[in-house]
C-alpha cells in the first residue's frame, strides 16, 4: 500500500502539487487558525522559493557539460516568434484596444506571456522529457535579454510608468544572472575544482524536479490569491483563462513545430511554452494595469497542466517500450 502511495506521488507530482497549493492558499486565507503562520509562509514564498530554483539550477548544471551550451539555429529563430508577436499583439493594444475594458486587459496579459522569457525551471521539465536541458538552458538566457530591452521599451507605450529603461532592464537583467548565470558558474567550478562533489550533486537524478515542485506548490498559491483578490469579474476571468489556454497551447506547439526542423522538439516545445510566470506577474504589476494579471495567474496552471500531461505520456510511452 505505501509502495502504491509513493508511486503514485511521483507520477503526479506536479498536479499534487498544485492543488496543494490552492488547498493551502484557501486555508491560510480563510481560516484565523492559521493566523500565526500567515507571515512566515509569506517569508517563504517571497524569499526561500528564488533558493529552491537556484539549487535546482546547480543540480541541473552539475550534469550539463558547458561545451553543449553553445548557441543554435532555432534559438535565433525563436527568439524572433517571441519578439514580433509580442510587438504585434502590444500594436493592437497601443492603437486599436485605447478604452480601458476587459478585451484590453487581456490583450495586455497575452502579451506579458508573447514576450515572458522561458521558465528557469524549464531546464529541469525539458530533460525530465527527454530534451536537450543544455541548448534549452541556452534559449532561457538568450529569451531573458531579449524581455529585458524590449519590455522596458514596449510595455510604456501600453501603459505610462514611472519605471525607467536602467532601472527595470537592471533588474530584470540581474535576475537572470542570479538565477541562471551564478548557479552555471558554481557548477563549473565544482567541476573543474571539487568534480567529486559535482558528480555527487549530478547523480541526484529527481532532486532538481521535486525542488520545482515545492516552487510550484507556492506559485499555485500566489495565482489562487491574485484571481480571489483582484478586482476583474468572474465572467472575464473566466475568458481571459479560456484565451490563455488557447495562448499557451500554441506556444507549446509551435516550439515543437520549429523544433521538428531542428531535431530538438521536445526543448524548443519547453523553451517558447513553459514561461518564467513570476516574472510575467512582476512586469504585469511594474508596467500595465493590475487587471491583467489573470493572463500570467492563469497561465501558470494551463502550462503545468500541459507538463503535467507530457510527463504522463512520456511514462505511458516508457512503460509500452519495457
Amino acid at each position: 500500500m505505501t509502495q502504491r502511495i509513493i508511486t503514485f506521488v511521483k507520477n503526479w507530482t506536479l498536479p499534487i502539487a498544485m492543488v496543494t497549493g490552492i488547498v493551502m492558499y484557501f486555508l491560510l486565507a480563510g481560516f484565523d487558525t492559521f493566523e500565526p503562520i500567515r507571515h512566515p509562509v509569506h517569508v517563504f514564498v517571497n524569499h526561500f522559493c528564488p533558493i529552491l530554483v537556484f539549487v535546482q539550477l546547480l543540480v541541473t548544471f552539475c550534469k550539463i557539460d558547458p561545451k553543449d551550451l553553445m548557441p543554435s539555429k532555432w534559438h535565433i529563430w525563436l527568439g524572433l516568434f517571441q519578439l514580433v508577436s509580442s510587438v504585434m499583439v502590444a500594436a493592437l493594444v497601443i492603437f486599436l484596444c485605447k478604452e480601458p475594458n476587459a478585451f484590453r486587459y487581456g490583450l495586455e496579459g497575452i502579451v506579458v506571456m508573447l514576450i515572458c522569457p522561458t521558465a528557469t525551471a524549464a531546464a529541469v521539465i525539458t530533460g525530465k522529457l527527454g530534451g536537450n536541458a543544455a541548448s534549452l538552458t541556452t534559449y532561457t538566457l538568450i529569451s531573458n535579454i531579449i524581455a529585458a530591452v524590449v519590455v522596458p521599451l514596449l510595455f510604456p507605450l501600453m501603459e505610462p510608468s514611472d519605471i525607467n529603461f536602467i532601472s527595470a532592464f537592471s533588474k530584470m537583467l540581474g535576475h537572470a544572472v542570479l538565477l541562471l548565470i551564478v548557479p552555471f558558474i558554481l557548477a563549473f567550478l565544482l567541476r573543474k575544482f571539487v568534480p567529486k562533489a559535482q558528480q555527487y550533486i549530478a547523480s541526484k537524478k529527481d532532486l532538481a524536479f521535486y525542488l520545482w515542485a515545492i516552487c510550484l506548490t507556492c506559485i499555485i498559491g500566489v495565482a489562487a490569491h491574485v484571481s480571489v483578490t483582484c478586482d476583474v469579474p468572474a465572467s472575464s476571468q473566466i475568458l481571459t483563462a479560456i484565451a490563455i489556454l488557447v495562448i499557451c497551447s500554441a506556444l507549446f506547439a509551435i516550439g515543437k513545430k520549429f523544433g521538428s526542423h531542428f531535431g530538438d522538439r521536445i526543448s524548443c516545445g519547453q523553451a517558447l511554452g513553459q514561461k518564467n510566470t513570476t516574472l510575467a506577474i512582476w512586469m504585469t504589476y511594474a508596467y500595465l494595469n493590475p487587471l491583467a494579471i489573470i493572463g500570467p495567474g492563469s497561465y501558470i496552471v494551463w502550462q503545468n497542466i500541459i507538463n503535467s500531461y507530457q510527463l504522463y505520456l512520456k511514462r505511458k510511452n516508457k512503460l509500452r517500450i519495457n
